[in-house]
């Protein structure tokens, strides 16, 4: 015959066996010893905290023949019988598996019946988030108003999912994950009444392992004790779990700390030859990291670690600054992340160590700023940056307008073939920053001949007649978008899709190619962003108006297309990726 696992003979029987959970326990003996029994409860935490428990221990309660304060006594007929499992009156129902309108009829049509045995029929729902909406809707009218005989207990990991009129109709505990102590507490019981031997800091590390939950640690320990060792050990524990030693991930804290890459990259793959899997290392320095940070911000006694551990963590952390401890953890989280969609086994955790020991004002760290793993995104390479550089008016001109451009260092380009430039790049004085006004210029102009050979830097004011009109407001057109940018994106996205067609007196006109972009730009909060913008240039008041631009739209977003593509083609920066660099234009988007 098969022996019971551990978390099921070491489940609570009595609300004062249910550890961590008093907010709980004590709520419900208040109202058991008063005589206050509700109709519908809900149970919600994370899974291994005690809810399926609490609900036994709830039903025994209510229909115990002998309770004591409160308690059930565990010996009489009923509590007996709902140890063992053989309660007709206790009836506990997987919505993970039965969760259509039919189970939950069928519920319903029998829980008319008076009760077998006990005072109360008790219906436990496990997991009841997974009941389809059908169900929850027939099982409605029976919680607000079930016979009263009849007290359900619904239990959950993911209250968010439970429709509101179910929850309006429960009384709600919350559940929290265990403390590493009290998950210590709880080992240390079974341990003793099992005569299982084990050494404080391996019951340590699997109480750190379980997160919190009560089955996930006992299972751990059952695990262990089936290992066939006499004492368990903390070696063992880490043979177990598949984690790494202390020294290997103290040993990577260190060369952080020391700056010498070589030999935390010779701990990595010692760790990994030894069979430790890459993602649980990573977590395992990143909760090490923590450690550390708690030391470092007079938190070491959040750590559950023995007191030679804890002074050598606090002689590390005090050669961290705090700059440099941030950094690491915010490496090796993105290292984490890359790991879970990553190719390669090993590589993001080899980088992130890597670029944490690069020194705090190195110039690899100021181009990718801190927390950025090379290779994640948002991180670029020096040649990136060069030929993101010869994007940069086209990233001026917004997403619609971006020069792609191909060369002899394609191997330092995304795969996708597009060179990305970095998000919000400061705008160059020395990249062609007139740019936003020659496209604004309508082709065969005499103005676009003359702006092409323009370089200089835009300003803040723009020089003003006294009755400026349609020729000043495309000189200007690039300052306005300018104004506007920091303002709104959204706002200058929709400018470049139009064109300015009159300014007669303080009115000006846009003609917009489609209905859709005119609308969104009447919105008053960006109009009064535009009329603003437009009155700082022009020193005085302006109002906006907007209509359809006339004519075929088509052709004319077609001649002003192309008349970008030459408008891009000629700047110089484009022009010497071409020429210096022996670049190819693949495309003008």
């Amino acid at each position: 015959m098969a022996g019971q696992a551990l978390y099921r003979r070491w489940r609570s029987r009595t609300f004062s066996e249910l550890i961590g959970q008093e907010h709980v326990t004590q709520t419900l003996l208040n109202a058991l010893r008063a005589g206050r029994i509700g109709h519908a409860y809900l149970f919600a935490g994370p899974r291994g905290t005690g809810k399926t428990s609490a609900a036994r221990i709830f039903a025994k309660a209510v229909n115990c023949l002998e309770p004591a304060d409160g308690e059930p006594c565990n010996h009489c007929s009923i509590c007996t019988s709902i140890n063992e499992g053989r309660a007709l009156d206790l009836i506990e129902i997987d919505a993970a598996s039965n969760r259509g309108i039919d189970e939950i009829r069928s519920l319903r049509d029998k829980i008319a019946f008076s009760p077998n045995e006990c005072r109360y029929k008790v219906y436990v729902v496990d997991e009841v988030h997974m009941l389809t909406d059908p169900a929850f809707n027939a099982l409605l009218k029976t919680l607000e108003e079930p016979p009263p005989h009849a007290i359900f207990v619904l239990a959950t990991t993911e209250p968010h999912r439970i429709p509101l009129t179910v929850l309006s109709r429960c009384q709600r505990f919350d559940f929290r994950r265990v403390s590493v102590p009290n998950l210590l507490l709880k080992l240390e019981r079974i341990c003793a009444q099992e005569g299982v031997r084990a050494r404080s800091e391996a019951l340590a590390a699997i109480a750190r392992h379980a997160t919190g939950s009560f089955r996930d640690a006992e299972s751990l320990l059952d695990q262990l004790v089936s290992f066939g060792v006499e004492e368990i050990k903390l070696e063992d524990v880490e043979r177990v779990l598949g984690s790494a030693p202390e020294a290997v991930v103290a040993g990577m804290a260190q060369a952080v700390i020391s700056g010498d890459a070589g030999s935390g990259l010779r701990w990595i793959n010692e760790a990994l030859d030894n069979g430790v899997e890459a993602r649980q290392l990573t977590r395992e320095v990143l909760e090490y990291l923590r450690g550390l940070l708690l030391i470092k911000n007079g938190g070491a006694q959040l750590l559950s670690v023995t007191p030679e551990t804890e002074k050598s963590m606090a002689a590390q952390a005090e050669a961290l600054t705090i700059a440099r401890l941030l950094r690491a953890v915010r490496l090796f989280n993105g290292a984490g992340n890359l790991l879970k969609t990553g190719s390669h086994t090993q590589l993001p955790l080899e980088m992130a160590l890597v670029e944490a020991c690069l020194p705090e004002e190195s110039p690899g760290q100021a181009q990718r700023g801190p927390g950025t793993v090379a290779g994640e995104p948002g991180a670029v390479s020096a040649p990136q940056t060069a030929r993101a550089a010869a994007a940069g008016p086209a990233e001026r001109r917004g997403p619609s307008s971006r020069t792609v451009v191909s060369g002899s260092q394609a191997s330092s380009r995304p795969a996708s073939g597009h060179v990305e430039p970095p998000p919000e790049p400061p705008d160059p004085p020395d990249l062609n920053p007139r740019l936003e006004e020659k496209r604004a210029i309508p082709p065969g102009s005499t103005k676009e001949a003359s702006a092409a050979g323009e370089t200089q830097a835009p300003v803040r004011q723009a020089s003003v007649s006294a009755d400026p009109g349609l020729a000043w407001l495309q000189e200007n057109w690039g300052r306005l978008l300018q104004a506007i940018r920091p303002k709104s994106r959204q706002v200058e996205a929709l400018l470049k899709s139009c064109e300015p067609l009159k300014m007669q007196g303080d009115v000006v006109t846009l003609g917009f190619y489609h209905g859709f972009h005119r609308e969104r730009l009447n919105d008053e909060h960006n109009r009064r962003i535009v009329e603003e913008a437009l009155s700082g240039l022009a020193g005085r008041p302006c109002r906006l108006e907007s209509k359809l631009y006339d004519g075929n739209r088509q052709e004319r977003e077609k001649e002003t297309e192309s008349s970008r593509r030459e408008e891009l083609l000629r700047n110089p920066v484009v022009r010497e990726a071409i020429d210096q660099l022996g670049a190819t234009v693949v495309d003008v988007q």
